[in-house]
């Protein structure tokens, strides 16, 4: 049982670490070549709404949060 928890963590890990490439990846490519460039839609658009929704108004709070929760994965990585 201890495995396939230690598997399924290494699974989710590795998943993540894609996820956060690809938008990465996004981000880069939208700058260098306008928007809906590679994915279809504005990958900074989409990421500034989120920081929003999760900040409120300001937004200031949710980038603040996005910043911990990233220390917090690169600390454990």
């Amino acid at each position: 049982m201890k495995e396939a928890v230690s598997q399924l963590h290494e699974w989710i890990k590795v998943v993540t670490q894609v996820g956060l490439g690809l938008v990465a990846l996004g981000i880069v490519v939208e700058i260098v070549f306008g928007k809906e460039a590679i994915f279809g839609s504005s990958v900074v658009n989409n990421l500034s709404v989120i920081v929003g929704d999760i900040g409120g108004e300001n937004g200031f709070v949710g980038l603040v949060a996005i910043l911990i929760i990233t220390a917090i994965f690169l600390n454990r990585s």
